[in-house]
C-alpha cells in the first residue's frame, strides 16, 4: 500500500529546525528500510511530504507516531491512502528490505 503524507508545520520555522536533524536521520532509517519512497519540504517551507510504501494503515501509523516532529507536537499531518495507476510498475520495483 502506498501513502502520501502531509506535514503541515504548526510551530515557526526556527523551532522546526532545531529538530529537522532528528527527523531527516529517522527519515533515512524509513528509506533504509524499504518504507520510506521519497521526503522533502514543500516550496515555501511551511511542511513536507512523505512517500511511504507500507503493508497497512496500522503499520503506517506506527511508523508516523516515531517522527520527532510528530512526538514534540511541531505539525500536523494529513494522509492520503494513494493507488498509482502510471508509474506503478517503477515504484513497485523498488527494493523493499524486510
Amino acid at each position: 500500500m502506498y501513502a502520501f503524507v502531509v506535514l503541515k508545520y504548526e510551530a515557526p520555522l526556527e523551532r522546526i529546525l532545531q529538530t529537522t536533524d532528528r527527523h531527516r536521520a529517522w527519515l533515512r532509517t524509513l528509506h533504509a528500510d524499504g518504507k520510506l519512497v521519497a521526503s522533502g519540504p514543500f516550496v515555501p517551507r511551511e511542511g513536507g511530504g512523505l512517500l511511504m510504501r507500507v503493508a497497512d494503515e496500522a503499520e503506517l501509523d506506527a511508523i508516523l507516531a516515531q517522527d520527532p516532529y510528530d512526538q514534540e507536537k511541531l505539525i500536523s499531518r494529513k494522509i492520503h491512502i494513494w493507488a498509482p495507476n502510471i508509474g506503478e510498475q517503477g515504484l513497485d520495483s523498488l527494493p523493499l528490505k524486510p
